[in-house]
């Protein structure tokens, strides 16, 4: 199973930026889909996740300002980030709980490789 994240890159305060997450493979079910961030010298937070139900859950810093959408089809799934500030710099790292086919089923988590965003004041 692999993830593939496009998306974010540099934008000015207030501006937005959308990234993308698509998981591949022998995958049996997604039972979370998400983002997580880090900034330099922190630890890595939740950004906001997609879980099994429909249910979303945001980071606190997020406040209204981010939007986690979902499609089922192509087991992928978006951020859309708006009014961006120079503290949500930082690499985003799309991260997938669920379970996947190799001979037999077996417990998925995987993380993608991250993607920098970079907010300028």
């Amino acid at each position: 199973v692999q993830l593939q994240a496009s998306g974010g890159g540099l934008v000015q305060a207030g501006g937005s930026l959308s990234l993308s997450c698509t998981a591949s493979g022998t995958i049996f079910s997604i039972s979370a889909i998400g983002w997580y961030r880090q900034a330099p010298g922190k630890q890595r937070d939740l950004v906001a996740v997609f879980s099994t139900g429909g249910s979303t859950n945001y980071g606190d810093f997020v406040k209204g300002r981010f939007a986690i959408s979902r499609d089922n089809t192509k087991n992928t799934a978006y951020l859309q980030m708006n009014d961006l500030k120079p503290e949500d710099t930082g690499v985003y790292y799309c991260h997938v709980e669920g379970q996947y086919y190799r001979d037999y089923l077996r417990r998925l988590d995987v993380w993608g490789q991250g993607t920098l965003v970079t907010v300028s004041s």
